[in-house]
């Protein structure tokens, strides 16, 4: 018979890739246990909702994270008849409701308001090519350890970026990218995306511009 210290963790996976479907910033705050920040910042780029309504002639959009998620997506809505504390990891629901979760959030909607749009946003790099110690492709994320330490977050909160030139970062750097935004999916390694950015720049991570 398992004990609680065994079931325990499995529990608790099966509630945050729940909390990560919902695709926004109060489900990272929630894996990190701590506040979402009105503003954005280096420990959480997801930041408030205070993005420019409209960019600058010749000038990228900043966008939040919040506005790559469909207003009317709701990843929770098939799982709201299971009781997830009630699985541990010798349950055999629990392992089919987690192929489910993970089906749902690899196959999460786009906004395709935001296709072909000139933007800039902050995230954390997760290198997929690198070069003569230049990363060369890789996946912007919303918050610390995702796709690394922790599931990936579902498909629209997951940016696929080919700069056109190398960057010298490295896996979890802080970043504004720049570039366009395309509905466009990308199954990798490390996660599926349903954005592609053409970046024309990455650049350090040095706080919200003013």
């Amino acid at each position: 018979m398992p004990n609680a210290t065994n079931t325990r963790p499995a529990v608790k996976a099966s509630i945050r890739f729940a909390l990560l479907m919902a695709g926004a910033s109060l489900a990272a705050a929630a894996w990190a246990a701590e506040p979402a920040p009105r503003d954005t910042t280096a420990a959480n780029p997801l930041g408030g909702k205070a993005a420019a309504a409209k960019a600058a002639p010749g000038q990228p959009r900043l966008i939040t994270w919040e506005e790559l998620v469909p207003k009317d997506w709701d990843p929770s809505k098939e799982f709201k008849d299971t009781d997830l504390s009630a699985l541990d990891d010798g349950d055999p629901r629990a392992n089919e409701l987690l192929m489910k979760m993970q089906e749902v959030s690899n196959n999460a909607p786009t906004n395709p308001a935001m296709n072909g749009m000139d933007v800039k946003i902050p995230g954390f790099i997760v290198p997929l090519e690198e070069a003569k110690g230049e990363v060369t492709e890789f996946l912007l994320v919303p918050y610390f350890g995702a796709c690394i330490h922790t599931p990936p977050p579902p498909a629209n909160q997951i940016l696929h970026v080919v700069p056109q030139k190398g960057a010298k970062f490295r896996a979890m750097d802080t970043v504004w990218v720049t570039g366009k935004l395309q509905t466009l999916r990308n199954d990798s390694m490390m996660g599926v995306s349903g954005y592609h950015v053409s970046a024309t720049s990455v650049t350090k991570y040095t706080g919200a511009p003013k």
